[in-house]
């Protein structure tokens, strides 16, 4: 396939597929422990309204189902679905469904047209899903379709800052032309409608993140980047659609 082939190709694609180092880090203790489940603690701790009793979460971007366990540690689903287009991943996350147990479904699918009904989910769960996405509102209508009137986006993404670096540039793959700041972020789930403020909103700086030195420098005492004079590198969010 040519050069212009293989472009046009990706710019019709709704997603940019992981390489293969990005497939192998995903089942990493690292991912599952200090990027993971770090990251489901900082949501969970940003919803400030009861959730119903056993809810049905949509893990939307599910991969190798490393989430499932934390996800059933945190909230005690009825139910989860996860979905996801990457079918090798998929087959990993019916063997972690099968060692979690309980009601969990595992389905082929695109972020961008979820296989599941209107109104269907007390929870949507998207994390580091986003920014392999080039159909992004798309995928917000999906999310917000899928969503019962009241029910919750647990939103976590790297930002710009992080995968425009040129680490993370040759280890992974990723649509750069859709990629956007913290704010722009938070702007388009506002636009979509979803409901957040301040309370429910964090831009963790982890180590991990910080692709230029991985927090060296911090840890040296050579340097202390302040909250509002640095590029943020993830954004957190606990947005509720209206009822």
């Amino acid at each position: 396939m040519s050069s212009n082939s293989s472009s046009t190709a990706r710019r019709h694609s709704t997603f940019v597929p992981e390489t293969a180092f990005g497939v192998w880090f995903l089942r990493t203790h690292t991912w599952e422990h200090h990027v993971l489940r770090v990251a489901i603690d900082d949501l969970k701790r940003h919803i400030d309204a009861p959730l119903p009793r056993a809810p049905v979460i949509v893990d939307a971007g599910c991969g190798q189902g490393i989430s499932f366990k934390l996800l059933a540690r945190a909230f005690e689903p009825g139910r989860i679905v996860g979905v996801d287009c990457h079918r090798p991943s998929l087959a990993l996350a019916e063997r972690a469904a099968r060692y979690v147990g309980g009601d969990i479904e595992v389905l082929h699918g695109d972020c961008a047209a979820l296989p599941l009904p209107d109104a269907s989910a007390d929870i949507v769960f998207c994390h580091q899903t986003f920014h392999h996405l080039v159909e992004q509102e798309r995928a917000l209508d999906s999310f917000w379709r899928v969503l019962k009137p009241g029910g919750l986006l647990l939103f976590a993404e790297s930002t710009d800052a992080y995968i425009k670096s040129w680490v993370i540039r040759c280890l992974f793959r990723h649509p750069m032309h859709v990629q956007k700041s913290a704010d722009g972020y938070l702007d388009m789930l506002r636009a979509k409608g979803f409901l957040f403020d301040e309370r429910h909103i964090s831009l963790p700086y982890l180590w991990w993140s910080r692709a230029k030195d991985f927090g060296l420098l911090e840890r040296l005492g050579l340097h202390h980047p302040q909250p509002g004079k640095r590029r943020e590198t993830l954004v957190n969010v606990a947005a509720r659609k209206p009822l």
